[in-house]
């Protein structure tokens, strides 16, 4: 079963078409200008139907041909692998090259302006980027200035009251430019240095609403104008997100919505199409499911190659730097137990659904798809755990005495079959082997490495 809270649910068709068609091309060892041929046809159909911007298809496949139609490429001893080298940095390069962080103002407040389609989910992303900055250390103040959605400012004021951030409402409709600018003087009052505006959301952008942003821009000077494109509505929302550009003039896009089952068209096009860096997207319900956007990560992403570094992030911030290093050592010099199984299982719920976390390791998103009848998400963990606690403390710390006669009640006391529990063993055992792969550097990023010893 898939889970809907994961990245790899928006991508999933285009990842797979993508990784068949280099399977193929790799197979044949030496590649021939009809090979490349084909598989460019595929990866052009492939983005196609992925719904990204026919324009940025075209450039990409012109680029892509270019860069690999050289005699090194062809006569190389891998050639199918310095062609996906050359998609995976053509991939990069329309996602946006380099990571773009959100900007802080040098002097007073840092002002963030959120604007964007009718139910892209800006109320929430106002909410989230409070929690964000919150977590920070910052003291932000959210502001309301939609009066044409009902219930809008009663959202907001939820979302607020829910990670106890203050917020300005005002209960009689004004022009959002003069309530921006009373919220101004109330951030100065109470001291918050960060002061993020909700607005009024547009299904297209009439003269009316592009003046009353532009009044409300020009009111309170923002150091970010983020413009939401949600993922779900494609080609639609790229096409409006140019426009608020072309009005207010963003300085990064918001991808919303990257957990849904959508094709990624929206997000493989709107870097090419506006030229404003896409900085953060959300992935899930939670509050805190904002992440910053990488360029080179989701397009290692897309091609299988997983995205360990992420990985690690989520790892140190779920668990904490210093246990995910003796953790590390533990794998290193291989006294990694069931023991410390379950502890890793128990703290794998913090940092999201499993086959998210999987879809990070290289090969991890067939790896999810190759686990027959299990549930990739809580419930998998869930059960693992159940299996765990029914062992002793001797066996946990030394898997090696369970013979048959402990694994029958295990497996009693667990409410699993024995099959369950010998199944669990050998997902111990290949872990452990990964583990400490990763741990000496030898495999999948290098975890010892990433952290720093």
């Amino acid at each position: 079963m898939r889970s809907h809270d994961t990245i790899d649910g928006m991508l999933d068709s285009l990842s797979d078409r993508l990784q068949g068609t280099f399977r193929r091309l790799g197979s044949s060892g030496k590649i021939t200008e009809q090979d490349l041929d084909e598989a460019l046809r595929e990866v052009r159909i492939a983005l196609l139907e992925a719904d990204v911007n026919f324009k940025v298809v075209r450039e990409f496949i012109a680029k892509v041909r270019e860069r690999a139609d050289g005699q090194e490429v062809m006569q190389s001893i891998t050639p199918a692998q310095q062609v996906i080298g050359i998609v995976n940095t053509q991939l990069v390069e329309i996602l946006g090259g380099d990571a773009e962080p959100l900007i802080r103002a040098d002097a007073g407040p840092t002002k963030i302006m959120v604007v964007g389609s009718k139910g892209s989910g800006k109320t929430t992303l106002c909410g989230r980027l409070a929690l964000k900055y919150k977590n920070e250390g910052r003291q932000p103040l959210l502001v309301a200035t939609d009066f044409e959605r009902v219930a809008a400012s009663e959202q907001l004021k939820v979302l607020a009251d829910s990670i106890d951030v203050p917020v300005w409402i005002e209960e009689q409709e004004a022009p959002a430019a003069d309530i921006a600018g009373r919220a101004l003087k109330e951030a100065e009052r109470t001291g918050a240095n960060v002061v993020i505006v909700d607005t009024v959301g547009a299904v297209a952008l009439e003269d009316e609403l592009a003046d009353e942003l532009a009044a409300l821009a020009d009111e309170i000077d923002p150091t970010e104008v983020l413009i939401v494109v949600d993922a779900m509505t494609g080609q639609e929302a790229v096409t409006l997100a140019r426009e608020f550009d072309e009005e207010i003039e963003g300085t990064g896009i918001v991808v919303s919505k990257v957990d849904s089952d959508t094709r990624g068209g929206a997000m493989l096009s709107v870097r090419e199409v506006t030229g404003l860096p896409i900085k953060l997207i959300t992935t899930g319900e939670r509050l805190d499911a904002l992440e910053e956007f990488h360029p080179d990560r989701m397009a290692s992403r897309i091609l299988g190659m997983g995205d360990v570094v992420s990985l690690v992030e989520k790892a140190k911030e779920a668990v904490g730097e210093q246990d995910m290093k003796n953790v590390a050592r533990r794998m290193k010099s291989g006294q990694f137990n069931l023991e410390d199984f379950l502890a890793q299982m128990q703290q794998m719920k913090e940092m999201g659904p499993l086959s998210g976390l999987l879809d990070m390791l290289p090969g991890g998103g067939q790896m999810a798809k190759q686990v027959a009848g299990a549930e990739i998400d809580e419930s998998f963990i869930k059960h693992s755990e159940a299996i765990v606690l029914s062992m002793t403390p001797e066996e946990r710390r030394n898997p090696a005495i369970l013979n048959g006669s402990r694994r029958r009640r295990i497996a009693k006391g667990s409410g699993s079959s024995p099959a369950e529990v010998n199944r669990l063993l050998n997902q111990f055992n290949d872990a452990k082997k990964l583990m400490q792969a990763m741990a000496t550097g030898k495999g999948a990023g290098g975890l010892g490495r990433l952290l720093g010893f």
